[in-house]
């Protein structure tokens, strides 16, 4: 990553949000409406932030990226803020794709991390090995529909997740540096 002072002008926040299950009607669901929201009141407070959205298709309607970003749109945000990650069909990838995107752009100050809260300290973890500032919006961490239980297991995913995609991602990383 490039060296720069965090006053540089030329640098901007990069804001990535996590995609989230897109419904058979191609409306994003509860959480993914969410992690838009958060996006977009940090690009509104950062008019010079970058917004990135993530995500492949996944079970249903057009991929997640395109229904962010149609949904960002929507909210007033300029098409020229919004730059698209199509790839990422998990968090990993994710994460991978939208490295290499901010690495060619080489104008990063922070990464703003907008998925839900349970997911946050696995993305924050992946970005932050590596070599960026990330900052957590607060994000609310509503059920909706989902009960109790099935909060408590995607805590759980994401505890048996987090080592295996941080030693995933270093030795992809290791492999890339020699």
């Amino acid at each position: 990553m490039k060296s720069r002072s965090a006053k540089d002008p030329t640098q901007r926040d990069y804001v990535l949000v996590f995609g989230a299950a897109v419904r058979p009607n191609g409306r994003p669901s509860a959480a993914l409406r969410r992690r838009i929201r958060s996006a977009a009141r940090w690009a509104s407070a950062h008019p010079t932030s970058i917004v990135i959205p993530t995500g492949a298709a996944g079970d249903h309607g057009p991929a997640e990226a395109k229904v962010i970003r149609k949904a960002l749109l929507e909210s007033g945000m300029r098409p020229r803020r919004i730059v698209m990650e199509l790839k990422g069909r998990d968090t990993l990838q994710s994460v991978r794709f939208c490295h290499e995107l901010i690495q060619r752009r080489g104008d990063c100050r922070r990464i703003v991390c907008c998925t839900s809260r349970y997911h946050q300290p696995r993305c924050a973890l992946l970005l932050r090995l590596l070599g960026y500032r990330v900052v957590l919006p607060e994000m609310s961490i509503r059920r909706g529909r989902l009960s109790r239980l099935g909060l408590a297991r995607l805590f759980i995913r994401e505890v048996a997740a987090l080592p295996y995609d941080a030693i995933l991602l270093l030795i992809g990383t290791r492999k890339t540096r020699s």
